[in-house]
């Protein structure tokens, strides 16, 4: 059930209940400007009019004349049906909210440079979906007394990663519970 009257209130009632944080938009007698800046339903400006002849368009060609935004003057309107105006919001939401998940890429100390050049190119794969990599290397025994050597061999692979795919740190490298890890995220 979508719920997409231009009264009252500032949020949308979506399928399931679901409310929406897109803004209504004022439309048709509710614009309350003496002169609005129209584009037509195809995109293209017409210029700034009277709103009665806005109006007058908009009823014309059986859509609504929606007020896309309130803070320059003259505001700007758009001639559009005002269900697919607001679907195209929402799509714009959800695109926005899209969930960024933490990937993990694990090195071992006695990682071979083919190994490693693998990785690098599943972390490139990962950051241009837009993830985070957290790039792990767990020290074992006698291998933690040789973190300095294995710092060096983690930044080669962020080396390697960076030929491949720009990125930024998030956190820097640091050692925490017998482990080496940085996060990273694209540039």
């Amino acid at each position: 059930m979508k719920k997409i009257s231009a009264q009252g209130g500032s949020t949308l009632r979506l399928h399931n209940n679901q409310t929406s944080n897109i803004r209504k938009p004022l439309v048709n007698n509710r614009i309350r400007a003496e002169k609005v800046r129209l584009i037509a339903e195809d995109g293209k400006q017409v210029g700034v009019v009277d709103l009665k002849k806005a109006l007058q368009l908009a009823r014309e060609r059986n859509l609504d004349l929606i007020q896309v935004t309130r803070k320059v003057q003259p505001p700007v309107c758009k001639i559009a049906d005002l269900g697919k105006y607001l679907y195209q919001m929402e799509k714009k939401e959800k695109a926005k909210k899209k969930e960024v998940k933490l990937k993990e890429i694990r090195l071992r100390y006695n990682i071979s440079p083919h190994d490693l050049e693998i990785r690098a190119r599943m972390a490139e794969k990962f950051l241009k979906e837009g993830n985070q990599v957290k790039i792990t290397m767990q020290l074992r025994g006698r291998e933690k007394a040789f973190e300095n050597l294995a710092r060096e061999k983690v930044e080669l692979f962020l080396k390697t990663l960076e030929k491949e795919a720009p990125f930024k740190t998030v956190q820097t490298l640091k050692r925490k519970r017998g482990a080496l890890s940085v996060i990273i995220i694209k540039a």
